[in-house]
């Protein structure tokens, strides 16, 4: 990262910087220093993150930006493991977190996450080589891009469910407090917008394994689940 110099000096000379950690993804930097720690982001996605905690921290517990400047952001760290470290409630607090995102009112958020714009988006990576075929999942493995993407054009569903979603509703991407009492923090929020909610609904399903899954859909509450968008929207993330 080639950060701005005055975010340097809010760190100070005896910062730590490190690409290990867990719970936040992407092009992630933490920073320990006697001010406190982290999380520094950079480029398109830190942009788009930040317009997205701005206006999400109306309604939900998210982290604070400390800074923000040319296209880095700067983001304290909520001090809270994420659910990938806390197996056993991870499905029922992923539920009922994931259901208040999607209560959201529609008409108020400003980020589209469309089929159209998602697919658009899709295509763009495919041309320019950005997606790894060796990162597929099982099921999807020896598919090239372009095979997924054709996939996605001709199995596009018929309508739209439409929901505040996260964008990448994954145990990671969720922080809980250590006693369980608190509401969770939402990281990652870059892709945060308007779609269908199978778009979280699929991810999260994919990461939660044996009873989590159940505790998932119960907590989640009342919804049709159409096992169909799940498969659509599992395929359409192996492009991003």
């Amino acid at each position: 990262m080639q950060l701005p110099g005055r975010l340097f000096e809010l760190f100070g000379e005896h910062a730590i910087w490190s690409d290990d950690h867990e719970g936040v993804s992407g092009e992630t930097l933490r920073v320990t220093s006697p001010t406190g720690a982290f999380y520094v982001k950079q480029g398109p996605a830190a942009l788009a993150e930040h317009d997205r905690l701005l206006w999400l921290k109306r309604w939900a517990n998210v982290p604070d930006i400390v800074a923000f400047e040319e296209d880095a952001l700067v983001l304290a760290d909520a001090g809270w493991r994420s659910l990938e470290r806390r197996p056993l409630d991870a499905g029922t607090v992923m539920g009922a977190t994931l259901r208040a995102l999607h209560d959201l009112p529609v008409r108020e958020c400003p980020f589209d996450e469309r089929l159209d714009v998602k697919l658009a988006r899709a295509a763009e990576r495919v041309r320019d080589g950005l997606v790894d075929a060796a990162d597929f999942d099982a099921d999807h493995a020896g598919l090239t891009p372009d095979q997924v993407y054709e996939r996605l054009v001709a199995g596009r569903p018929a309508s739209e469910d439409l929901v505040v979603t996260h964008g990448d509703y994954t145990p990671a991407n969720v922080l809980a407090p250590p006693t369980g009492a608190g509401e969770p923090v939402l990281v990652d929020v870059g892709a945060l917008g308007v779609a269908d909610r199978h778009v979280d609904l699929a991810v999260a399903l994919r990461e939660l394994e044996g009873p989590a899954a159940g505790d998932f859909l119960a907590a989640y509450g009342p919804a049709e689940v159409d096992q169909r968008k799940l498969d659509y929207y599992r395929l359409l993330d192996e492009l991003f």
